[in-house]
Protein backbone atom coordinates (compact mmCIF):
# COMPACT_ATOMS: atom_id res chain seq x y z
CA UNK A 1 0.00 0.00 0.00
CA UNK A 2 1.38 3.41 -0.97
CA UNK A 3 -1.71 5.53 -0.28
CA UNK A 4 -3.97 6.07 2.73
CA UNK A 5 -7.67 6.58 1.91
CA UNK A 6 -9.13 9.53 3.81
CA UNK A 7 -12.68 10.26 4.90
CA UNK A 8 -13.50 13.73 6.25
CA UNK A 9 -16.19 14.23 8.89
CA UNK A 10 -17.23 17.88 9.15
CA UNK A 11 -17.60 20.12 6.10
CA UNK A 12 -17.71 23.54 7.75
CA UNK A 13 -15.55 26.65 7.47
CA UNK A 14 -12.16 25.00 8.06
CA UNK A 15 -12.78 22.07 5.70
CA UNK A 16 -11.99 23.89 2.45
CA UNK A 17 -8.24 24.17 3.04
CA UNK A 18 -8.11 20.49 4.07
CA UNK A 19 -9.98 19.31 0.97
CA UNK A 20 -7.71 21.42 -1.20
CA UNK A 21 -4.43 20.41 0.41
CA UNK A 22 -5.08 16.70 0.85
CA UNK A 23 -4.82 16.38 -2.92
CA UNK A 24 -1.41 18.09 -2.79
CA UNK A 25 0.25 15.67 -0.35
CA UNK A 26 1.75 12.34 -1.28
CA UNK A 27 0.32 9.28 0.40
CA UNK A 28 -3.21 10.69 0.78
CA UNK A 29 -6.32 9.98 -1.29
CA UNK A 30 -9.52 11.84 -0.48
CA UNK A 31 -12.36 9.31 -0.76
CA UNK A 32 -15.47 10.53 1.07
CA UNK A 33 -16.97 13.16 3.35
CA UNK A 34 -19.83 13.48 5.82
CA UNK A 35 -21.60 16.17 7.78
CA UNK A 36 -24.77 16.34 9.85
CA UNK A 37 -25.84 18.94 7.28
CA UNK A 38 -25.90 16.69 4.26
CA UNK A 39 -26.09 19.65 1.89
CA UNK A 40 -22.68 20.84 3.16
CA UNK A 41 -21.16 17.40 2.55
CA UNK A 42 -22.78 17.15 -0.87
CA UNK A 43 -21.37 20.54 -1.92
CA UNK A 44 -17.82 19.53 -1.01
CA UNK A 45 -18.25 16.09 -2.57
CA UNK A 46 -19.36 17.61 -5.86
CA UNK A 47 -16.46 20.05 -5.86
CA UNK A 48 -13.79 17.43 -5.17
CA UNK A 49 -15.28 14.43 -6.96
CA UNK A 50 -15.79 12.23 -3.90
CA UNK A 51 -18.71 10.53 -2.13
CA UNK A 52 -20.96 12.27 0.39
CA UNK A 53 -22.70 10.10 2.98
CA UNK A 54 -23.94 9.95 6.58
CA UNK A 55 -21.25 9.79 9.26
CA UNK A 56 -22.06 6.21 10.27
CA UNK A 57 -21.79 5.04 6.66
CA UNK A 58 -18.39 6.69 6.25
CA UNK A 59 -17.11 5.03 9.43
CA UNK A 60 -18.38 1.67 8.20
CA UNK A 61 -16.64 1.84 4.81
CA UNK A 62 -13.91 -0.76 4.61
CA UNK A 63 -11.83 1.30 2.17
CA UNK A 64 -11.50 4.30 4.53
CA UNK A 65 -8.21 3.99 6.42
CA UNK A 66 -8.04 7.38 8.13
CA UNK A 67 -10.76 9.74 9.39
CA UNK A 68 -10.15 13.48 9.55
CA UNK A 69 -12.35 15.00 12.26
CA UNK A 70 -13.26 18.60 11.40
CA UNK A 71 -16.41 18.82 13.53
CA UNK A 72 -16.99 21.51 16.18
CA UNK A 73 -14.94 20.95 19.36
CA UNK A 74 -17.85 19.57 21.36
CA UNK A 75 -18.23 16.73 18.84
CA UNK A 76 -14.52 15.85 18.61
CA UNK A 77 -14.60 13.12 21.26
CA UNK A 78 -17.66 11.28 19.95
CA UNK A 79 -16.55 11.26 16.31
CA UNK A 80 -12.91 10.39 17.04
CA UNK A 81 -13.82 7.58 19.45
CA UNK A 82 -16.33 6.13 16.99
CA UNK A 83 -13.69 6.21 14.24
CA UNK A 84 -11.10 4.49 16.42
CA UNK A 85 -13.60 1.82 17.41
CA UNK A 86 -14.30 1.32 13.70
CA UNK A 87 -10.61 0.55 13.22
CA UNK A 88 -9.66 3.85 11.58
CA UNK A 89 -6.63 6.02 12.20
CA UNK A 90 -7.72 9.54 13.23
CA UNK A 91 -6.47 13.05 12.68
CA UNK A 92 -8.51 15.73 14.46
CA UNK A 93 -8.69 19.47 14.29
CA UNK A 94 -7.75 21.15 17.55
CA UNK A 95 -8.47 20.81 20.38
CA UNK A 96 -8.25 17.04 20.76
CA UNK A 97 -11.44 17.20 22.86
CA UNK A 98 -12.94 19.78 25.20
CA UNK A 99 -12.32 17.56 28.25
CA UNK A 100 -8.96 16.23 29.45
CA UNK A 101 -10.24 12.84 30.57
CA UNK A 102 -11.94 12.35 27.22
CA UNK A 103 -8.66 13.23 25.53
CA UNK A 104 -6.86 10.66 27.66
CA UNK A 105 -9.48 8.08 26.71
CA UNK A 106 -8.84 8.72 23.00
CA UNK A 107 -5.09 8.32 23.43
CA UNK A 108 -5.56 5.08 25.39
CA UNK A 109 -8.06 3.73 22.83
CA UNK A 110 -5.76 4.44 19.88
CA UNK A 111 -2.75 2.87 21.57
CA UNK A 112 -4.72 -0.20 22.69
CA UNK A 113 -5.88 -0.76 19.10
CA UNK A 114 -2.52 -0.04 17.49
CA UNK A 115 -3.96 2.92 15.60
CA UNK A 116 -2.45 6.33 14.92
CA UNK A 117 -4.06 9.36 16.56
CA UNK A 118 -2.99 12.79 15.42
CA UNK A 119 -4.22 16.29 16.06
CA UNK A 120 -3.74 19.83 14.83
CA UNK A 121 -2.03 22.13 15.10
CA UNK A 122 0.64 20.92 12.72
CA UNK A 123 1.87 24.42 11.90
CA UNK A 124 5.11 23.87 13.84
CA UNK A 125 6.06 21.43 11.05
CA UNK A 126 5.94 24.24 8.47
CA UNK A 127 8.99 26.10 7.21
CA UNK A 128 8.92 28.81 9.88
CA UNK A 129 8.55 26.33 12.72
CA UNK A 130 11.26 24.06 11.31
CA UNK A 131 13.69 26.97 10.95
CA UNK A 132 13.06 28.09 14.53
CA UNK A 133 13.48 24.51 15.78
CA UNK A 134 16.77 24.07 13.91
CA UNK A 135 18.16 27.30 15.37
CA UNK A 136 17.13 26.32 18.89
CA UNK A 137 18.61 22.84 18.49
CA UNK A 138 21.85 24.32 17.14
CA UNK A 139 22.14 26.54 20.23
CA UNK A 140 21.70 29.85 18.40
CA UNK A 141 20.12 31.44 21.49
CA UNK A 142 21.69 29.10 24.03
CA UNK A 143 19.53 27.70 26.82
CA UNK A 144 16.07 29.27 26.72
CA UNK A 145 15.40 31.10 29.98
CA UNK A 146 12.14 32.92 29.33
CA UNK A 147 9.85 34.30 26.68
CA UNK A 148 6.52 35.83 25.73
CA UNK A 149 3.58 34.64 23.63
CA UNK A 150 0.75 36.94 22.52
CA UNK A 151 -2.46 36.31 20.59
CA UNK A 152 -4.54 39.49 20.61
CA UNK A 153 -7.44 40.53 18.39
CA UNK A 154 -11.05 41.59 18.68
CA UNK A 155 -12.60 38.20 18.21
CA UNK A 156 -14.24 36.13 15.54
CA UNK A 157 -17.62 37.76 14.99
CA UNK A 158 -16.23 40.09 12.30
CA UNK A 159 -15.31 37.31 9.87
CA UNK A 160 -16.73 33.92 10.90
CA UNK A 161 -20.21 33.20 9.47
CA UNK A 162 -21.46 31.47 12.64
CA UNK A 163 -19.15 32.40 15.54
CA UNK A 164 -21.43 31.71 18.54
CA UNK A 165 -19.58 28.56 19.68
CA UNK A 166 -16.35 30.58 20.07
CA UNK A 167 -17.92 32.48 22.97
CA UNK A 168 -19.47 29.53 24.81
CA UNK A 169 -17.93 26.92 27.16
CA UNK A 170 -15.41 24.95 25.12
CA UNK A 171 -14.53 28.06 23.12
CA UNK A 172 -12.62 31.23 23.98
CA UNK A 173 -9.12 32.19 22.87
CA UNK A 174 -7.49 29.53 25.05
CA UNK A 175 -9.22 26.45 23.64
CA UNK A 176 -9.43 27.94 20.13
CA UNK A 177 -6.06 29.64 19.56
CA UNK A 178 -3.72 28.56 22.36
CA UNK A 179 -3.05 25.15 20.73
CA UNK A 180 -1.03 26.88 17.97
CA UNK A 181 1.14 28.71 20.48
CA UNK A 182 1.48 25.86 22.96
CA UNK A 183 2.29 23.35 20.23
CA UNK A 184 5.05 25.62 18.94
CA UNK A 185 6.42 26.28 22.43
CA UNK A 186 6.48 22.59 23.36
CA UNK A 187 8.19 21.80 20.04
CA UNK A 188 10.88 24.39 20.82
CA UNK A 189 11.27 24.13 24.61
CA UNK A 190 9.67 20.88 25.75
CA UNK A 191 6.70 20.16 28.02
CA UNK A 192 5.05 22.55 30.48
CA UNK A 193 5.35 21.71 34.19
CA UNK A 194 3.13 24.28 35.94
CA UNK A 195 0.87 27.24 35.14
CA UNK A 196 -0.57 30.28 36.93
CA UNK A 197 -3.25 32.47 35.37
CA UNK A 198 -5.90 35.20 35.59
CA UNK A 199 -8.86 35.66 33.23
CA UNK A 200 -11.86 37.83 32.48
CA UNK A 201 -14.59 38.71 29.97
CA UNK A 202 -13.96 42.07 28.33
CA UNK A 203 -17.22 42.41 26.36
CA UNK A 204 -20.21 40.47 27.78
CA UNK A 205 -22.04 40.59 24.45
CA UNK A 206 -20.88 40.26 20.85
CA UNK A 207 -22.72 41.23 17.67
CA UNK A 208 -22.07 39.27 14.48
CA UNK A 209 -20.92 41.65 11.73
CA UNK A 210 -19.68 39.03 9.26
CA UNK A 211 -21.57 38.89 5.97
CA UNK A 212 -23.68 35.82 6.71
CA UNK A 213 -27.25 34.81 7.63
CA UNK A 214 -26.23 35.38 11.28
CA UNK A 215 -25.34 39.04 10.69
CA UNK A 216 -26.74 41.20 13.52
CA UNK A 217 -27.18 38.22 15.86
CA UNK A 218 -26.26 38.98 19.49
CA UNK A 219 -24.11 36.49 21.41
CA UNK A 220 -23.96 36.32 25.20
CA UNK A 221 -20.33 35.58 26.13
CA UNK A 222 -19.99 32.67 28.57
CA UNK A 223 -16.25 31.96 28.58
CA UNK A 224 -13.16 34.08 29.35
CA UNK A 225 -12.03 36.21 26.43
CA UNK A 226 -8.81 37.56 28.00
CA UNK A 227 -6.42 35.20 29.78
CA UNK A 228 -2.99 36.08 31.18
CA UNK A 229 -0.81 33.15 32.27
CA UNK A 230 2.72 32.26 33.31
CA UNK A 231 3.98 28.93 31.98
CA UNK A 232 6.81 27.12 33.73
CA UNK A 233 8.45 24.50 31.52
CA UNK A 234 10.16 21.32 32.70
CA UNK A 235 13.40 22.82 31.39
CA UNK A 236 13.02 25.74 33.83
CA UNK A 237 12.06 28.29 31.18
CA UNK A 238 9.24 30.70 32.06
CA UNK A 239 6.97 32.17 29.39
CA UNK A 240 4.39 34.94 29.76
CA UNK A 241 1.33 33.75 27.85
CA UNK A 242 -1.45 36.19 26.87
CA UNK A 243 -4.52 35.31 24.80
CA UNK A 244 -7.25 37.90 24.22
CA UNK A 245 -10.20 38.67 21.96
CA UNK A 246 -10.72 42.03 23.67
CA UNK A 247 -7.95 44.01 21.93
CA UNK A 248 -8.46 46.36 18.98
CA UNK A 249 -4.77 46.71 18.10
CA UNK A 250 -1.37 45.84 19.58
CA UNK A 251 2.34 45.67 18.75
CA UNK A 252 3.50 42.39 20.32
CA UNK A 253 5.22 39.75 18.16
CA UNK A 254 3.56 36.34 18.43
CA UNK A 255 6.41 34.61 20.26
CA UNK A 256 9.76 35.85 21.58
CA UNK A 257 12.26 33.57 23.29
CA UNK A 258 15.16 34.80 25.44
CA UNK A 259 18.18 32.56 25.89
CA UNK A 260 21.64 32.64 27.43
CA UNK A 261 23.23 33.51 24.07
CA UNK A 262 20.58 35.61 22.33
CA UNK A 263 16.91 36.22 21.56
CA UNK A 264 14.57 34.93 18.88
CA UNK A 265 11.27 36.03 17.37
CA UNK A 266 9.24 33.09 16.09
CA UNK A 267 6.75 33.49 13.20
CA UNK A 268 2.98 33.48 13.70
CA UNK A 269 2.24 29.88 14.77
CA UNK A 270 -1.16 29.98 13.05
CA UNK A 271 0.65 29.65 9.70
CA UNK A 272 3.44 27.58 8.18
CA UNK A 273 5.96 30.15 6.94
CA UNK A 274 7.11 33.59 7.98
CA UNK A 275 10.45 34.95 9.14
CA UNK A 276 12.55 34.11 12.17
CA UNK A 277 14.41 37.04 13.72
CA UNK A 278 17.55 36.38 15.73
CA UNK A 279 19.93 38.52 17.78
CA UNK A 280 23.12 37.17 19.32
CA UNK A 281 24.16 38.69 22.65
CA UNK A 282 22.39 41.98 22.04
CA UNK A 283 23.47 42.52 18.44
CA UNK A 284 21.22 43.73 15.68
CA UNK A 285 18.19 41.67 14.75
CA UNK A 286 18.93 39.37 11.85
CA UNK A 287 15.97 38.25 9.71
CA UNK A 288 15.82 34.78 8.15
CA UNK A 289 12.81 34.35 5.87
CA UNK A 290 11.48 30.79 5.68
CA UNK A 291 9.68 31.52 2.41
CA UNK A 292 12.31 29.75 0.35
CA UNK A 293 12.10 26.51 2.34
CA UNK A 294 9.74 23.63 1.57
CA UNK A 295 6.18 24.44 2.69
CA UNK A 296 7.06 28.04 3.39
CA UNK A 297 6.03 29.84 0.19
CA UNK A 298 3.01 32.15 0.76
CA UNK A 299 0.13 30.45 -1.03
CA UNK A 300 -3.13 31.57 0.59
CA UNK A 301 -5.13 34.54 1.79
CA UNK A 302 -8.41 34.83 3.62
CA UNK A 303 -11.25 36.54 1.76
CA UNK A 304 -11.87 38.49 4.98
CA UNK A 305 -8.44 40.17 4.86
CA UNK A 306 -7.94 43.71 3.57
CA UNK A 307 -6.24 44.06 0.18
CA UNK A 308 -2.98 45.29 1.73
CA UNK A 309 -2.59 42.20 3.96
CA UNK A 310 0.08 39.82 2.61
CA UNK A 311 -0.62 36.24 1.58
CA UNK A 312 0.46 33.58 4.06
CA UNK A 313 1.81 30.05 3.91
CA UNK A 314 -1.11 27.71 4.64
CA UNK A 315 -0.20 24.04 4.25
CA UNK A 316 -2.81 22.57 6.61
CA UNK A 317 -2.94 18.78 6.45
CA UNK A 318 0.86 18.60 6.76
CA UNK A 319 0.47 16.73 10.06
CA UNK A 320 -2.07 14.49 8.36
CA UNK A 321 0.43 13.70 5.59
CA UNK A 322 3.12 13.03 8.20
CA UNK A 323 0.74 10.64 10.00
CA UNK A 324 -0.11 8.88 6.72
CA UNK A 325 3.59 8.51 5.93
CA UNK A 326 4.10 7.00 9.39
CA UNK A 327 1.28 4.51 8.75
CA UNK A 328 2.77 3.54 5.39
CA UNK A 329 6.37 3.24 6.57
CA UNK A 330 6.03 2.23 10.23
CA UNK A 331 7.73 5.37 11.55
CA UNK A 332 6.66 7.75 14.37
CA UNK A 333 4.48 10.73 13.49
CA UNK A 334 4.84 14.14 15.09
CA UNK A 335 1.48 15.86 15.71
CA UNK A 336 0.54 13.05 18.07
CA UNK A 337 -2.41 12.47 20.33
CA UNK A 338 -0.07 12.56 23.33
CA UNK A 339 1.22 16.00 22.33
CA UNK A 340 -2.37 17.19 21.83
CA UNK A 341 -3.37 15.74 25.21
CA UNK A 342 -0.55 17.69 26.88
CA UNK A 343 -1.64 20.88 25.16
CA UNK A 344 -5.24 20.20 26.22
CA UNK A 345 -4.20 19.64 29.84
CA UNK A 346 -2.18 22.87 29.85
CA UNK A 347 -5.14 24.84 28.46
CA UNK A 348 -7.52 23.48 31.08
CA UNK A 349 -4.93 24.09 33.80
CA UNK A 350 -4.70 27.74 32.69
CA UNK A 351 -8.48 28.13 32.97
CA UNK A 352 -8.52 26.24 36.28
CA UNK A 353 -5.77 28.44 37.70
CA UNK A 354 -7.58 31.58 36.55
CA UNK A 355 -10.80 30.41 38.21
CA UNK A 356 -9.20 29.24 41.45
CA UNK A 357 -6.36 31.69 41.87
CA UNK A 358 -3.73 28.99 42.49
CA UNK A 359 -0.92 27.47 40.39
CA UNK A 360 -1.79 24.15 38.73
CA UNK A 361 0.73 21.36 38.07
CA UNK A 362 0.74 19.50 34.74
CA UNK A 363 0.73 15.69 34.87
CA UNK A 364 1.52 14.84 31.23
CA UNK A 365 5.06 15.27 29.95
CA UNK A 366 5.53 14.20 26.33
CA UNK A 367 8.89 14.37 24.62
CA UNK A 368 9.43 17.04 22.01
CA UNK A 369 8.40 15.78 18.56
CA UNK A 370 11.25 14.65 16.35
CA UNK A 371 12.37 17.49 14.11
CA UNK A 372 11.01 17.37 10.55
CA UNK A 373 13.89 17.95 8.17
CA UNK A 374 13.44 20.09 5.06
CA UNK A 375 14.09 17.14 2.78
CA UNK A 376 11.39 15.09 4.52
CA UNK A 377 8.91 17.95 4.24
CA UNK A 378 9.67 18.36 0.53
CA UNK A 379 8.97 14.66 -0.09
CA UNK A 380 5.49 14.94 1.43
CA UNK A 381 4.34 17.77 -0.85
CA UNK A 382 3.65 17.09 -4.53
CA UNK A 383 1.83 20.37 -5.18
CA UNK A 384 -1.69 21.45 -5.97
CA UNK A 385 -3.34 20.55 -9.26
CA UNK A 386 -3.16 23.54 -11.59
CA UNK A 387 -6.89 24.26 -11.33
CA UNK A 388 -6.83 24.24 -7.53
CA UNK A 389 -3.73 26.43 -7.27
CA UNK A 390 -5.35 28.99 -9.54
CA UNK A 391 -8.60 29.03 -7.54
Amino acid sequence: MDTVNVGVVGCGNISGIYFQNIAAYRGLRLAACADLRHEAARAQAERYGIDAMPVEDLLARADIDLVVNLTVPGAHFGVSMAALRAGKHVFSEKPLTVDVEQGRALVDEAEARGLRLGCAPDTFLGAGGRLARRLVDEGAVGRILSGTAFLMSHGMEHWHPDPEFFFKPGGGPILDMAPYYLGTLVNLIGPVRRVSAMAGIGFPERVVTADSPRRGHRITVETPTTVMALLEFASGAQVTFCMSWDVWKHGHPPIELYGTEGSMRVPDPNFFGGAVELTERGGDWRTMDAGGLPLGVPNWRSPAWPAEAPSRANYRALGLADLASAVLHGTPHRSTGRLALHVLEVMHAILESAAGGQPVAIATAPERPAALEDAEAAKLWKGLPEAASAA
